[in-house]
């Protein structure tokens, strides 16, 4: 099988449930920055990190592909069987585990200070892109609640493990001040 079809040269794309949709509608740029996320989650995966596992990153990674294919489900269709997202119980478990050695958040920090961290940051404020695209999506076509839900989560989950691999890689956290020189 070849991995091009030419069916989007004029900028439709299918969807499951076989409707065609310009590029630029909000179910694609919804399901399109999950992918992007899924892939700065696979980023963060590779770079050199032990403050989670990698079967914990690919769990995550394994929950945001069902949550693309939720959102790259038309309306009118069925999700696929065994596709659901339930998983935000585990990502609440595991923010609460990495915030036990961390220091109380006592202001606004800037992102960055070391390679791992930084990219936990990209990936949140990719999250935090992918939840607006789907409400947006939302306003016009319902969308599953717990994808709503588990994007929350995450991006929750995502701001923790950037301040937890700044604690194990030992590098100060720079405060944010408004008005005034940081650190």
């Amino acid at each position: 099988m070849k991995i091009y079809t030419k069916t989007g040269d004029k900028g439709e794309t299918s969807v499951i449930g076989g409707v065609r949709l310009p590029k630029h509608h909000p179910r694609i740029e919804a399901y399109g920055t999950l992918d992007e996320l899924i892939a700065w989650i696979g980023m963060l995966r590779s770079a050199g990190q032990q403050c989670v596992s990698e079967e914990e990153m690919i769990e995550i990674q394994s929950v945001l592909m069902s949550c693309c294919t939720i959102i790259a489900t038309h309306p009118t269709a069925k999700v696929p069987e065994g596709i659901c997202v339930g998983e935000t119980t585990r990502l609440e478990s595991s923010i609460d585990r990495m915030e036990n050695d961390l220091p109380p958040l006592q202001s606004f920090i800037l992102p960055g200070g070391n390679h791992p961290a930084a990219t936990a940051n990209l990936a949140r404020t990719v999250c935090r892109r992918a939840e607006r695209a789907i409400l947006r999506l939302n306003e016009t076509e319902k969308t599953d609640p717990d994808v709503i839900r588990y994007l929350n989560r995450l991006s929750d989950y995502l701001f923790v493990l950037s301040r937890r691999l700044m604690y194990e890689f030992g590098t100060e956290e720079v405060k944010w001040m408004a008005g005034k020189k940081t650190k």
